[in-house]
Order: structure tokens, then sequence, then C-alpha cells
């Protein structure tokens, strides 16, 4: 398996690890940003991280996987490149009218092992909405996997998480941001609008 050191340096190669003063989808701020896309957009990076990932489920336990589900749009390589990795299939939910649902003809069976996907973890947010759709289906969540758990183990999904790496980056309210009181301007590099 690759260190997490080696993983840090293909980040940092790739330019999906920033230092700065970063606007997150969350509405929160951080001096540091993982941009997934980045190193997500090399096939040969893509298929490597999902293995190890694949692999560090494997370590964890978690082996019954029917499907892979990730929110649209950062966790659909993910998805797609661990399902192919576990044998599976990989899924996608989108937001419609505000609700993530699965669409394009998608579907799960009541009881199949679903395992969560996701780029970066930060509040969890965005997972916690794939769980409760999957959920919602009558799908059983046995875990989730990502590249990148910036949490700090505060993202609470009440299943397993699995992560290639797990850091506790600072993230700040916005009023007590002490990047905005040093008047530095906030960059929102993310995907998902305010």
């Amino acid at each position: 398996m690759l260190k997490e050191h080696e993983i840090e340096e293909i980040l940092k190669k790739t330019g999906a690890m920033l230092k700065g003063h970063f606007l997150l989808s969350s509405g929160k701020h951080s001096d540091q940003y993982f941009q997934c896309a980045k190193v997500l957009q090399h096939p040969e990076y893509c298929e490597m991280l999902c293995r190890e990932l694949a692999k560090a489920l494997k370590e964890k336990g978690i082996t019954e996987i029917q499907a892979v589900v990730a929110p649209a749009i950062g966790g659909i390589l993910v998805s797609y490149e661990l399902a192919r990795a576990l044998k599976t299939r990989g899924l996608f939910t989108e937001r419609e009218n505000g609700v993530m649902t699965l669409r394009r003809g998608f579907s799960i069976n009541a009881g199949e092992k679903i395992l969560v996907a996701e780029d970066v973890i930060t509040t969890g947010g965005s997972v916690k909405e794939v769980i409760d759709a999957v959920k919602n289906l009558g799908g059983d969540v046995v875990g989730v996997a990502a590249i990148i758990n910036r949490s700090g183990g505060k993202a609470d999904l009440s299943v397993p998480i699995v992560a290639l790496i797990n850091t506790d980056t600072a993230v700040y309210e916005p009023e007590e941001c002490p990047l905005c009181k040093q008047g530095l301007p906030a960059v929102k590099p993310g995907s998902r609008k305010m």
C-alpha cells in the first residue's frame, strides 16, 4: 500500500493540495484546500488511489459491497473507479429541487449493501445527504470511503469512514477567521454554488 506521505506527494504534484485562504462549500473558511479534481483528471492516479482505497476497505473488514454511490460531481470519478476496483456498480446522486436523489434510471434494491464514496469529506454534509437518500430507498450503508477526510474525526456519519488521508485541517466560521482578520481575500475554488 502507498504511504500517506506518498499520496500527499501525488496531491502536491498535481496541484490538488492548496494553501491559502479558501471559502468552503459549507460557508466556512480554511487555510488549506483539496481540489481532488486536479488529481482525478489523471486516470492513472485516479485508478491508483481508488485501488488503494479498495485495499484499505478490505483491511477494515468492509468487504460486502454491492454498489458504490457518490454525490455528484466531486465523487463521481471516485465512485466509478472504486466500483471498478471492487467489481461492482458505481452510481451517483444529484440534487433535484435541493434534495439529493438517484436519477438517470439508477436504482437500489432493498437491503442492498452500499458503500458511499466521496473525494473529500470536510463537514460530511453531502455524504449525509447521500446516506439518507440510500436509506430512503431501502439500501444498507456499510461504510464511507474517501480520498481525504479533512474533518479530523468530527464528521459523524454513523458508519465507518475509511480514507487514504485523515487530517484535521483548520476550519473557521467566517466571523472568527484569522485570515479574514489579516485582510487576506478568500478564494472559492470548489464546484458547488453557495
